[in-house]
């Protein structure tokens, strides 16, 4: 069973939805190790943040003045553009939600719609140029893929269809790339495996900090 809290990305609400929560942005960071088995130090700055936010009970910075960078602003307004040329090319109509979260709220997903009663899509708006190029050379998406994995599993989802929005290129047509990505279960369970042992990290961290608060 899932939480939809609703509420539009980039709001104070959207970001409190989100405080302390391992969400699928972050799922690759969570469950990607070292050479020899050990936690990235991205990996540890996630805990430790994720670990004060649920002790803090809000995000840190107090919300909204984090995600209110000109990267969000522009990705807020390029994202609806890129909804409705979607909705334009494949006659999908788009449900815009809120942010999914496990009952538990350990786990969530800020889902940029829904499809139909088995699809979701997940839009991007690319900065680095050698990335896109590479994306339209190969159709390799799978810097991508544990956030969108992570999307079908917290949804119940059998595939969501992958956009990648760069209106700069719209004069020789090539606005809108988009890639259908299918439901993988046997990665899903491996990268489920992954965040639990992570969720176990980001506990530690909160034991550590009130551990100390209590010897004050």
């Amino acid at each position: 069973m899932t939480i939809l809290v609703e509420c539009e990305q980039g709001t104070v609400e959207w970001a409190q939805a989100r405080a302390g929560v391992i969400t699928a942005s972050n799922f690759a960071v969570a469950t990607t190790y070292t050479a020899k088995g050990l936690p990235t130090a991205k990996m540890e700055k996630l805990a430790a943040t994720l670990a004060m936010e649920r002790i803090y009970g809000k995000p840190l910075g107090d919300g909204y003045e984090v995600f209110s960078t000109w990267q969000m602003q522009r990705g807020q307004v390029l994202e609806a553009q890129a909804r409705h040329l979607y909705q334009e090319k494949t006659g999908h109509i788009v449900l815009e939600r809120g942010v999914e979260l496990t009952d538990d709220r350990l786990f969530g997903y800020s889902t940029d719609g829904r499809v139909s009663t088995d699809g979701a899509i997940e839009i991007k708006s690319l900065l680095d140029a050698e990335k896109i190029v590479k994306i339209f050379k190969t159709g390799d998406t799978e810097d991508f893929d544990h956030q969108m994995q992570g999307g079908l599993w917290l949804t119940g989802r059998k595939w969501i269809d992958f956009i990648m929005y760069c209106p700069q290129l719209e004069t020789v047509g090539a606005d809108l790339f988009i890639k259908r990505v299918e439901r993988d279960e046997a990665f899903i369970d491996e990268m489920v495996n992954g965040l639990m042992k992570f969720a176990v990290m980001v506990d530690g961290a909160v034991a550590a900090f009130k551990a100390y608060g209590a010897r004050a």
